[in-house]
């Protein structure tokens, strides 16, 4: 079975400033795919692109805000004419017990974890049209399979996203888009606000996935031939017997 060329194919990623987001814009370049690089640390999208040199472009955006959203995807058609890749990275998780959390961070973990995906995603579908091989992959979460304990609301917001995607595949399955979900487990990332020193002892013991490893797993399933969709990949460290 021969595998897509990704040359010269177009390729939005939200996150893009560090961890899985700054690890896919690496291989996705090294692959020949123009990265436009999203996220709300410009600073840090700046010294990226230096790096990537002329395959990437820059774009400040917040996803959980509509209008930046759509300045976002107006760039990409603009300059490009269309888009092969979506990739919904961007996410926020806050550590705490249930009872103990805090409303306002309910709604931070919400309006980026879900609306940003369904911001970006509603917003790329008509610039994936037509383009052969195109697709969605949105990062989900071992805790959107399995809920885990103190990221509650975190887990919600990932069990949301799945139950998008199944729903969304059915929608554009038609027209020849394929969506995909990740599901990592425990990742060396800078992800997550509250978490506890014994959290980040466990993540050494599981000896922890690393970000290149996420973007490998997203690059491996955009590359499958066209007609081939890589629906779900759940991934984590074999010493993570458990969520």
């Amino acid at each position: 079975m021969k595998m897509q060329d990704l040359n010269g194919k177009v390729a939005v990623v939200t996150g893009a400033s560090s961890g899985i987001g700054e690890a896919a814009a690496r291989l996705l370049v090294q692959e020949g795919v123009h990265v436009v690089l999203a996220a709300r640390r410009r600073e840090r999208l700046d010294v990226l692109a230096a790096e990537l040199g002329s395959f990437a472009t820059v774009v400040e955006t917040d996803v959980s805000d509509r209008g930046q959203v759509q300045a976002l995807f107006d760039l990409v058609k603009d300059r490009f004419g269309g888009l092969d890749l979506l990739f919904n990275n961007a996410g926020l998780g806050i550590n705490a017990k249930f009872e103990d959390s805090d409303p306002d961070d309910w709604k931070k973990m919400i309006d980026v974890n879900l609306y940003g995906v369904l911001n970006c995603t509603q917003a790329a579908i008509p610039l994936l049209r037509g383009r052969a091989g195109a697709m969605i992959c949105s990062v989900s979460s071992v805790g959107g399979r399995y809920g885990v304990e103190n990221w509650s609301v975190y887990s919600a917001t990932k069990f949301a996203v799945g139950g998008f995607h199944d729903a969304l595949r059915k929608e554009l399955g038609p027209e020849r888009i394929r969506v995909s979900v990740i599901e990592p487990g425990a990742v060396w990332t800078e992800f997550g606000q509250n978490v506890s020193e014994a959290m980040k002892e466990r993540r050494q013991q599981l000896e922890a996935l690393t970000s290149e490893n996420i973007a490998q797993a997203m690059i491996y399933a955009f590359a499958q031939p066209a007609n081939v969709l890589v629906e779900e990949i759940l991934l984590r460290p074999v010493l993570q017997v458990a969520p």
